[in-house]
């Protein structure tokens, strides 16, 4: 029994000193290795830092090259703008000593001619005291004269020189005449063909349709019973329409129509479309003509719009203030003699457009103050003051420019036009409105002017009768043979034109023919 455990012992001592000496060699394998690895990652850091150190000596032998690259560029550009500074410096010396010369020549011009100029005065002076002397001499010789002329005569200084200048005035007289009539004849001849020329070229390069506008507006309607309808139950319904529309409507005997009578032509419109759609529809009682009023005041409205942006861009001035737009599109139910505003401003603008471009002035200029030049027309029936004032103070309130001002203060020749543009704008206005059947007149206004021409004619000195003709556009002057001579009759033609035009406001020109008749009568017996 002793044997075995004995044995077992044995077993278990030989077991602990081979852990021990398992454990002892892993210990020293384990130290063994970590001083290899110690040893290679010392390597690899030596290895490293000499990497770096031959790096960082590459990058300063590089640094080192650049910089003094650099150092050399840098001098070569000295170098250079030193030797392009010396050489402006030394044509600036070269100048100078040029300037210098130029002067000292000048210089010496200058003392030559202070000397001649010396000698000059020395001899006027000389050649005053002479003159003195003879005018002197002159004025005792004249005087003596004067007394022996009076002694002759009988007649005193003043009485002599009343009668030489009575003589001088009544020689002088036909040759001032003839000089009149010889100067007005080449100016006429000039001016019209250069005026022909440009007023042809413009019309050519621009026409536009004649177009009427009545005062009043009618609506058709499809049967007479319409009438009470629209009239209603007591006075209702027109009522109700006159009210919001502040238009009158006259039913009266024409059949099938309703008249629309009213100052303001945009109201006037508003009623027609109103009107127009209440009739077409049938439905017409109070609560309907509000709806329908309201919604035909929008449409003006927009079509007001539309036609101010349409006549911008027909005439191609660019952009411009939205309330000026709304302006011009007021003018399209705005009449004057018949003649639409708006169309007769569009036409205006290219009128003057064309002139300014003729003459070498600013054409879209020229067009912007045509087309804003009766701008004044659409509110005159609104705000105080004549059409003129209240433009001129609508585009100052929008900045315009100061030719669009001036056109629209000179057109009507309230104020003497400051540019060029403004005098173009007042021709191709006067144009436009003096082109046939642009413009209509009433009966009574006719009849006026031609009588107003025949009393300003007759009332010149001289004039047998007179006679208006060609629609006012022309008067026909009869003169006395015996009291007006041939000459004189440009004196009477120029006197009657100058009355015209002070005392008569009329569209376009009116022409002034003056005719002088000799009659010889002998009988035979």
């Amino acid at each position: 029994m002793l044997l075995p455990v004995a044995f077992n012992g044995l077993e278990i001592i030989i077991s602990v000193l081979l852990g021990v000496l398992g454990f002892a060699v892993g210990y020293f394998v384990r130290v063994w290795q970590r001083e290899k690895s110690l040893r290679a990652t010392k390597e690899l850091a030596e290895k490293i830092v000499e990497d770096g150190k031959k790096e960082a000596e590459k990058s300063k032998r590089e640094s080192v090259l650049e910089a003094k690259q650099e150092i050399f560029a840098l001098r070569k550009e000295f170098d250079n703008d030193m030797r392009e500074r010396r050489q402006v410096v030394l044509n600036l010396e070269n100048k100078v000593s040029q300037r210098e010369d130029t002067l000292n020549r000048r210089a010496l011009h200058l003392d030559k001619r202070e000397e001649t100029l010396a000698l000059r005065e020395e001899k006027l002076e000389e050649k005053r005291e002479s003159l003195e002397q003879l005018n002197s001499k002159a004025e005792e010789v004249l005087k003596e004269q004067e007394e022996k002329l009076m002694e002759i005569s009988g007649l005193s200084v003043d009485q002599a020189k009343d009668i030489i200048m009575s003589r001088v005035k009544e020689s002088m007289s036909d040759e001032i005449a003839n000089y009149i009539k010889d100067e007005e004849e080449r100016a006429k001849n000039e001016v019209q063909a250069r005026s022909k020329q440009l007023l042809s070229l413009a019309i050519q390069k621009y026409a536009s349709e004649t177009t009427t506008e009545r005062t009043v507006s009618v609506v058709d309607l499809p049967n007479d019973e319409m009438k009470g309808r629209i009239i209603g139950r007591e006075g209702r319904n027109i009522r109700t329409i006159e009210a919001l529309t502040g238009v009158d409507l006259i039913i009266d005997d024409t059949p099938e129509a309703v008249v629309l009578s009213g100052f303001d032509p945009i109201r006037r419109e508003i009623a027609k479309r109103a009107l127009s759609t209440l009739v077409s529809d049938g439905r017409i009682h109070p609560g309907r003509i509000e709806e329908v009023v309201e919604k035909a005041r929008v449409e003006v409205d927009m079509f007001i719009r539309e036609a101010g942006e349409d006549a911008i861009f027909k005439v191609g001035i660019g952009r411009i203030h939205p309330d000026l737009v709304k302006l011009l599109g007021r003018l399209s139910f705005r009449t004057s003699y018949g003649q639409n505003v708006l169309k007769h401003s569009i036409e205006t603008a290219f009128l003057a457009g064309k002139l300014a471009a003729e003459i070498g002035e600013d054409e879209m200029l020229a067009r912007r103050a045509g087309l804003l030049h009766d701008i004044g027309k659409a509110v005159d029936h609104e705000v105080e003051g004549g059409h003129v004032e209240i433009g001129v103070n609508i585009v100052n309130r929008y900045k315009e420019p100061k030719e669009v001002v001036d056109a629209i203060a000179s057109h009507h020749g309230d104020k003497d036009a400051e540019s060029i543009i403004a005098v173009l704008v007042a021709a191709a206005d006067a144009l436009s409105a003096a082109r046939p059947g642009a413009r209509s007149e009433s009966m009574e206004n006719y009849i006026k002017r031609l009588e107003q021409l025949e009393a300003i004619s007759n009332e010149i000195p001289g004039v047998e009768r007179s006679y208006a003709i060609q629609a006012g556009r022309e008067i026909r002057v009869l003169v006395k043979a015996e009291q007006i001579d041939d000459l004189s009759t440009f004196k009477v033609a120029r006197q009657i034109k100058e009355q015209i035009e002070e005392k008569m406001t009329y569209p376009g020109t009116i022409k002034v023919t003056v005719i002088r008749e000799t009659r010889a009568t002998d009988i035979a017996k």
